[in-house]
């Protein structure tokens, strides 16, 4: 037998197109007695065809399973056999009657269980067919792709048949086409696979000594471009319920396959909760990454943000800390007050300069405001003084009046004085001339009449 990994499905469904239908009994069990009943107008004598499914649940993988072909008697539409399956075992069940190959159906892989009787297989021991088959290419078999069916000549006894069987679904013969022989790959034929993409199916060889002379094998159908050689009644899993009545698929018997009618028929236990909880769960966690993600975000955000820095309004420069950084343009910088030097004076009269050349405070001309925009001109100004936070000290001027004119009329009563402030045109600080001198130090005089 081919071991060649394949998907068993979960539902597999045949189609209704015969008008009997048939069911389990009783639950599957190892080494059990196991009944079936066919309902309907079929055409007897009708058949059963057991096909191991799945791995072997036995140590080292031992396969004790083998491929049977149990015939009802006469026209009878009960069969009652003796299961030599081991637990925790599956198998996929075809009936047919008189009518053709799987013409009652096909059912879904159904699950043995346990019993206390293990005596109908010796665990230790494998069973072999007495001829195998294999295909070219060996990748698999692929929608309307051609694949050649050989085997050993010399192996077989009679004429050989293959047939297809598809769990939950259609079960058919195989059409053997020309034979041709090769050194390469031996006896067989070429075979265009008008099967649907996706489909599992198994591949049964036959010859004179009945049903599963050459063994079985699993495969899964590739999907192709090419779908020329599909109808609508080309074999694929259909969707319905399976053949086979109530029998469990799960070790513990807590899941059936329903029962059916013609190429298939029952129902099959619904796995819309698991599917509905599997969506509601998958959006419930994908909405906590969600709302996690953006938490750690607005985090690092707030943590981690851009440095911030000072800005200045009159120069933010955008290069890097320098000497000059946020220092003030030239035309914003303070200047300086100029402050005449207080020891200069005038050493001739209406002279403007001392005697180093250098222009007096008074006379002061013509400076300019250094590294101005256009550069200002400072207006002459003239100053006798020194600002200062002290009041000026006032001095005794006597006002005498001449009389080239003539006598000027006595005044009446006692001569006034008239005090009149110093003059701006020299410093303080300057040297005091000789007619100054002596009038601050002359007493009060009074204006002569």
């Amino acid at each position: 037998m081919l071991k060649i990994p394949y998907l068993l499905p979960l539902v597999l469904l045949p189609s209704l197109s015969n008008a009997f239908s048939w069911q389990f009994n009783n639950a599957p069990r190892q080494c059990s007695n196991v009944s079936i009943s066919i309902t309907g107008a079929g055409q007897p004598p009708y058949s059963l065809l057991l096909i191991p499914s799945g791995p072997s649940p036995l140590a080292n993988n031992v396969e004790v399973r083998k491929i049977q072909n149990i015939p009802f008697s006469g026209s009878s539409t009960t069969l009652n056999f003796d299961l030599a399956y081991p637990a925790n075992s599956s198998f996929v069940a075809v009936v047919s009657d008189n009518s053709g190959f799987g013409s009652g159906g096909t059912s879904i892989p159904a699950t043995v269980l346990t019993s206390d009787d293990a005596s109908c297989y010796n665990p230790s021991q494998s069973v072999q067919g007495p001829w195998v088959f294999s295909i070219n290419p060996t990748g698999g078999l692929t929608q309307c792709q051609p694949t050649r069916i050989w085997y050993e000549q010399e192996d077989v006894n009679g004429t050989v048949s293959f047939v297809g069987v598809i769990p939950g679904g259609d079960s058919f013969n195989i059409p053997t086409g020309t034979l041709s022989t090769n050194p390469d790959t031996g006896t067989g034929f070429n075979w265009t696979v008008d099967v649907r993409g996706g489909t599992n199916m198994f591949i049964v060889g036959n010859d004179d000594r009945g049903f599963g002379a050459g063994g079985s094998a699993p495969y899964t159908i590739s999907y192709a471009s090419d779908s020329s050689c599909l109808q609508n009644a080309s074999p694929s899993s259909t969707a319905g319920s399976p053949a086979g009545g109530s029998y469990p698929t799960n070790t513990d018997g807590s899941s059936t396959g329903g029962g059916g009618s013609g190429s298939g028929g029952g129902g099959s236990s619904s796995n819309t909760g698991a599917i509905v909880g599997g969506v509601v769960g998958g959006i419930a966690a994908l909405l906590i990454l969600t709302i996690l993600a953006l938490w750690l975000l607005r985090r690092k955000r707030r943590f981690h943000g851009t440095k911030e820095r000072p800005v200045n309004i009159l120069q933010d420069d955008e290069e890097g800390d320098g000497p000059g950084r946020h220092n003030l343009p030239q035309y914003y910088e303070p200047e300086p007050f100029l402050v005449p030097d207080p020891t200069l004076g005038t050493t001739d009269a209406g002279s403007t300069h001392d005697s180093s050349g250098r222009p007096l405070s008074g006379e002061t001309q013509g400076l300019m405001r250094p590294e101005t925009p256009g550069q200002r001109s400072m207006t002459s100004f003239s100053t006798n003084t020194r600002k200062s936070g002290m009041p000026p000290v006032l001095r005794p001027v006597n006002v005498i009046q001449h009389d080239d004119a003539g006598p000027s009329a006595e005044p009446a009563g006692e001569a006034e004085t008239i005090e009149l402030p110093p003059a701006y045109n020299k410093l303080r600080g300057g040297a005091p001339t000789t007619e100054e001198t002596a009038t601050a130090t002359a007493p009060e005089t009074e204006v002569e009449a």
